[in-house]
């Protein structure tokens, strides 16, 4: 039989696991509400409704909301269906370092290749414009284009594993 002071104490470690778990989260650019939802998520045994979320983070469901909509846009978690149960259940995805792992290498590779298309569109309009640039600022320019296909190529090698 479990105690008060034995539910305080599981109740004490499991924040702190929580509250730690979710600043590794934060690493991978999720906000604070989103990685401690998807911790909750994740040391949960079953499948959580809005509402389960809202009380356990003590949060609005209007955070819960655009926090869950974050995690189901990184596939880090997953809508669930249970027979008999009329509202949204969500479950973390359980596979945490490919789930991760993938979700911040593909937001990496979208942001160099956003970064590659505007420094090529320099580089065009450079020369469109006729702009006399210095051979300084023309290295400069092909020298930071190349550093970002070096990062892609990095990228798309950790995205095959």
């Amino acid at each position: 039989m479990q105690t008060d002071e034995n539910r305080e104490t599981l109740d004490h470690f499991h924040y702190q696991m929580i509250s730690e778990f979710s600043k590794t989260l934060e690493m991978f650019s999720l906000n604070t509400t989103e990685s401690q939802l998807f911790v909750i998520l994740y040391l949960s045994n079953q499948p959580m409704t809005l509402d389960d979320m809202k009380n356990a983070l003590g949060k609005s469901k209007t955070a819960m909301s655009n926090s869950i909509r974050t995690l189901l846009d990184y596939n880090l978690v997953e809508r669930v269906w249970i027979k008999g149960v009329r509202k949204d259940l969500y479950q973390a995805e359980k596979d945490l370092y490919g789930k991760f792992m993938k979700a911040y290498v593909n937001r990496w590779l979208d942001a160099i290749d956003r970064q590659k298309s505007n420094l090529k569109q320099i580089e065009n309009d450079m020369k469109t414009n006729q702009i006399l640039s210095s051979k300084q600022t023309e290295y400069k320019l092909h020298e930071a284009i190349k550093f970002h296909n070096l990062l892609e190529e990095a990228f798309v090698e950790l995205n095959k594993k």
